[in-house]
């Protein structure tokens, strides 16, 4: 059985923490995927499958954080206001 997980990110940065992410894709385990792709011009989409529930957790532990760095980094390059 598979699971799968999808998070939607809406954001004006979303293009630039797509370019930040989309790297990644191939280096997931081999219990889980991921993908990541863009729709319009403001929204991130995730998604990742896994074969059980605790590759699952593992890959959207790694991913989230990835994109929660890739936020970070946003915020100090580029300052809002």
């Amino acid at each position: 059985m598979k699971h799968t997980a999808a998070f939607r990110f809406t954001t004006a940065d979303a293009r630039a923490l797509y370019l930040s992410v989309c790297q990644e894709m191939g280096d997931v385990g081999d219990r889980s995927s991921a993908r990541v792709r863009l729709t319009g011009d403001d929204t991130l989409i995730l998604e990742v499958t896994a074969a059980d529930i605790p590759a699952l957790r593992a890959a959207l532990n790694t991913w989230l954080r990835l994109i929660n760095i890739a936020v970070e980094v946003r915020e100090i390059a580029v300052p809002s206001g």
